[in-house]
């Protein structure tokens, strides 16, 4: 009995985008990509110059097992086990939130501050609360070389992923972990504290898409009855961790500016500056202490 023909790159890159496509993924494209790239070990540039090219049955297998998960609702960053994020690789776990491209808009936010504060001082300490795979930091320590992160999580999985992250993009220098029950282990003052914060209220969290509601740890989404409460948190405790000319941003949800506002007001700091994500919606706000410039 003669042996099946090994599959080809240009015919496996055709059935992934028709199964997903049937599971009604909306990039099923992009995703089939990703994934074919991935298992494979190729390139966009070799599925379109070498589509015949065989591929090996367990790579093939590997592929098809990812998808059969994919179709279950694994998101695919989750499958591939990284994402990119402001053009760093970042490595995913359990105990990490995927970073998503809205949480970008706060990188940009804050970066003319922390420039400032290096024109000004030399170096900018920052203060990463809910670090999580470290998106947010090490963006940050990418972008300014005199910067120096300390990124806090509760979760010892995420600290550990975060570590690994800061080492694999060659940040480890600047980056520390620490464990903290949000600020409360927390030392010494920073020129920059910023966060993602969990900003879903609790009520809502079973109407999150399949994806985010089965995959992304829950503490990491829910933010309480109202979704406020680690912006409380913040607004209650961050000043003691400010240094002179300090700054304090955080990502919010796109229908809570008014209220985050409002939380901060009442603490005493004022709005500095807030950005929408390219979709248009409210994204980030910089705060500073009422009365500094």
């Amino acid at each position: 009995m003669a042996e099946a023909s090994p599959a080809t790159l240009g015919a496996l890159l055709q059935d992934a985008r028709r199964l997903l496509a049937e599971a009604g993924i909306a990039e099923a494209a992009l995703e089939a990509q990703l994934l074919v790239e991935h298992f494979t070990a190729t390139t966009r540039v070799e599925a379109i110059a070498a589509p015949e090219r065989p591929v090996a049955a367990a790579a093939a297998d590997a592929l098809m097992e990812a998808l059969r998960r994919r179709r279950d609702g694994v998101p695919v960053h989750r499958i591939l086990g990284y994402r990119e994020f402001y053009g760093l690789r970042l490595t995913l776990s359990p105990g990490t939130l995927e970073p998503r491209p809205d949480t970008e808009t706060l990188v940009d936010l804050v970066l003319p501050h922390a420039r400032r504060t290096v024109a000004r001082t030399g170096r900018c300490r920052i203060l990463d609360l809910g670090t999580g795979s470290g998106a947010i930091a090490l963006a940050l320590l990418s972008a300014v070389p005199q910067a120096e992160a300390v990124g806090v999580d509760i979760c010892e999985d995420a600290l550990a992923t975060a570590r690994a992250n800061a080492d694999m993009n060659g940040y480890g220098a600047r980056f520390r972990a620490l464990w903290s029950e949000w600020l409360r282990d927390v030392e010494g003052r920073f020129d920059l504290i910023v966060s993602n914060p969990p900003y879903i209220p609790t009520a809502d969290l079973d109407t999150l898409s399949r994806e985010v509601r089965e995959h992304d740890p829950r503490r990491a989404l829910d933010g309480g009855a109202d979704g406020l409460d680690f912006y409380r948190a913040m607004a209650q405790g961050a000043r003691r961790h400010l240094a002179a000319e300090g700054a304090v941003a955080v990502e919010t949800g796109h229908d809570q500016k008014a209220a985050v506002e409002a939380v901060f007001s009442a603490c005493g700091w004022r709005l500095v500056v807030a950005a929408r994500d390219l979709g248009g919606r409210d994204r980030a706000m910089m705060f500073r202490p009422q009365g500094n410039a």
